[in-house]
């Protein structure tokens, strides 16, 4: 009977340390799309991306109206992409304008960077895009 007592207690203890492994992180951000690549990597559209505590994923390209390298303009125009946004237990999606931080949940995150630059006559096909972003608190 002893015996029996022991196994069924060992048995417990598996099947609680079993359970405790398994279980979430609720600190971790929300990602769908995959492992997010590092920190400071130039991601196409889907990709999803570390930025501090953040994982940022371009999601499309809403407005491209850069000056063309190779061309004089009055205005210098901008990049905006919608972005989601994954943080520790929650999901937003935004319009990050190039250069402009953007507030959420005590962070500010950016993008820093958007390619290839436009030349006149040429049109950029949504999949050679490449984004970067940073994040600071």
């Amino acid at each position: 009977m002893k015996l029996f007592s022991h196994l069924r207690f060992a048995a417990a203890l598996l099947l609680s340390s079993t359970i405790t492994a398994c279980a979430t992180v609720p600190d971790a951000p929300i990602v769908s799309n995959g492992p997010a690549a590092s920190a400071g990597t130039a991601v196409p559209l889907g990709k999803p991306v570390m930025a501090g505590n953040l994982v940022a994923t371009p999601m499309e390209i809403h407005e491209d109206s850069r000056c063309p390298a190779n061309a004089r303009c009055v205005w210098a125009g901008r990049v905006i992409v919608l972005t989601r946004i994954d943080g520790a237990g929650w999901r937003e999606t935004a319009y990050l304008t190039l250069g402009e931080p953007y507030a959420t949940h005590g962070a500010r995150l950016t993008l820093t960077s958007a390619s290839p630059t436009a030349m006149t006559g040429e049109v950029i096909a949504p999949e050679d895009y490449r984004f970067t972003y940073s994040a600071s608190e």
